[in-house]
């Protein structure tokens, strides 16, 4: 089998997979519209409009996994972005044969009332998780009709190396570093889960190269939950500072801003995950795969990291 790896995205999913499979001296081919270098040494980077069905195939040629890691960051260009990208991967899968790992979120469950795991129905409300459940499920039907190899490992918000504005810990940590209340959404103090960034890429190229881990989703191993306080503290306890003042946004102020500010509208159709508890069950991966999550303290010494 071919040991040649093709990433679609060069955020922190897409950077982590790309690191951890040059470590061990694999192909690894980086794909983004800018061609963006992620100054990983022995990964190639190409400039490539992924939603390109026939640009796309023609670079997957040859590869043993395609990994969707793209990152579209602004929601309110979902609709827009995600429907022609995700059709041109599955063309692109099924073209080159590549197993074709696809980088999840838990927006497809929606609203929950106890912790999630993979055998709770995808019944989302919001239009962006509606979106994500039909991308996995037009993926799952090609599996199932023979035509592509295909698996979907899920992850809760990202802490970790090099998140940033993507993560709703992560974003905060320059304000605390210097000195800063930090401004949560929803409750301040709801248990919570965060998933390293680290360990889902670590869960996604193990379940691309195991055949018995294929045809259905994963919950990537995850620390046990931290209400938004708690991490946040636990970061700046992490490079020796002083637990920082955490305050929540006022529900009438969110309110407000979502009204005019699109972005905002976009963020309170999730508000239902920072206002109960909101914690997944991984307990299937780690019996699966043998993957434990990398130590708490660890991972919040590396999301303290700016940079």
């Amino acid at each position: 089998m071919s040991d040649r790896h093709f990433i679609v995205g060069a955020g922190p999913v897409g950077r982590h997979v790309a690191q951890l499979l040059a470590a061990r001296g694999s192909e690894v081919v980086v794909a983004t519209r800018s061609g963006t270098d992620t100054g990983i040494a022995g990964v190639d980077h190409i400039a490539l409009d992924a939603s390109d069905a026939d640009a796309l195939s023609a670079a997957a040629e040859g590869a043993s996994v395609l990994y969707n890691c793209a990152n579209p960051g602004d929601y309110t260009t979902w609709e827009q972005v995600w429907p022609p990208l995700a059709a041109a991967l599955l063309v692109a899968a099924e073209r080159s044969g590549a197993t074709y790992a696809i980088t999840g979120n838990l927006y497809p469950y929606g609203p929950v009332d106890a912790p999630m795991h993979e055998g709770l129905p995808d019944v989302a409300t919001d239009h962006k998780g509606i979106l994500r459940t039909s991308m996995w499920a037009d993926a799952l039907a090609l599996h199932q009709a023979g035509r592509i190899r295909t698996v979907e490992v899920r992850g809760s918000d990202y802490v970790g190396t090099g998140v940033g504005e993507n993560g709703h810990i992560t974003r905060q940590v320059p304000g605390m570093l210097a000195g800063k209340r930090a401004w949560v959404i929803g409750s301040a103090d709801q248990p919570h889960s965060f998933t390293d960034v680290l360990d889902m890429a670590r869960t996604m190229i193990a379940a691309a190269e195991d055949e018995t881990a294929l045809g259905r989703t994963w919950l990537a191993p995850t620390n046990a939950p931290r209400t938004q306080r708690e991490a946040l503290t636990d970061v700046m306890a992490a490079v020796g500072r002083p637990a920082p003042k955490v305050s929540a946004i006022p529900a009438s102020v969110f309110a407000a801003s979502a009204l005019f500010v699109p972005m905002m509208r976009e963020l309170k159709q999730l508000d239902y995950q920072w206002t109960r508890p909101y914690t997944i069950d991984d307990s299937a991966a780690r019996a699966h795969f043998g993957i434990e999550p990398t130590p708490w303290d660890e991972v919040c010494r590396r999301t303290a990291v700016v940079g």
